[in-house]
């Protein structure tokens, strides 16, 4: 580990150890900056071993990258934000912003489903029954096809939720402007639609959220059939 090396260390998850990576920019000096999560979810500059939460720290590899001192200046100057984001502005996102420029989460990736074609409880009844009554050759067969379908989803969720934040924006700056024009009545029609945008942000932050727990379940299960395999 190196002044400017984007890090990680693994968390826990729904009571699964490791289920997921936690970034943060090492400065050099033993403190990590990254998105602390007690309480409000803020960029903080805390210690080593805060960060690592008695996990082992790894550095991320990255083919091209800033000069540390300007990765580190980029990480001090989003300090104190409040911002955190699972879709679109996490852990990951913000150090990879640091590093490279590109604000890009690829865990996130490793989320999705296409929900238009199988409705999550569904698929988690699929699961439970097929880790446990089909043959441990076809339960893995079906559990490849449907840890292909995950790599997709996430980008047609994010794509949903950039244009809700984009409503969101939108109707707020109607809103001011009718209020500046004193249109109280198109004001308040703004904000109606402001709000609904946020409750469909709401939503589908929600349902990536399920989705990750449904990830998780799938990995747990196919692990499950290819230990009973022959």
């Amino acid at each position: 580990m190196a002044r400017g090396d984007q890090v990680y260390s693994m968390r826990e998850l729904m009571g699964l150890s490791r289920a997921y990576e936690h970034h943060g920019i090492d400065c050099g000096d033993g403190t990590i900056i990254h998105y602390r999560k007690t309480g409000t979810a803020t960029i903080a500059r805390t210690s080593l071993d805060f960060f690592a939460q008695g996990q082992r720290v790894f550095v991320k590899a990255v083919s091209v990258s800033y000069l540390p001192d300007i990765v580190v200046q980029r990480a001090e100057s989003r300090l104190n934000e409040q911002r955190y984001d699972l879709l679109t502005n996490n852990c990951e996102h913000f150090a990879t912003w640091c590093k490279t420029g590109r604000s890009e989460s690829e865990q996130l990736a490793g989320f999705g489903l296409n929900l238009n074609q199988r409705q999550l409880p569904e698929l988690r009844r699929l699961i439970e029954g097929t880790a446990r009554n089909r043959a441990p050759e076809e339960a893995i067969t079906l559990f490849q096809k449907a840890l292909g379908d995950i790599a997709t989803a996430h980008q047609s969720l994010q794509r949903q939720y950039q244009r809700a934040q984009q409503d969101i924006d939108t109707w707020q700056r109607v809103a001011e402007v009718a209020l500046a024009r004193d249109r109280e009545d198109l004001a308040r029609a703004a904000l109606q639609r402001k709000m609904e945008a946020k409750r469909k942000r709401t939503t589908l932050t929600q349902q990536l959220a399920e989705l990750v727990e449904v990830q998780l379940s799938l990995e747990q299960n196919r692990r499950w059939s290819q230990q009973h395999l022959g």
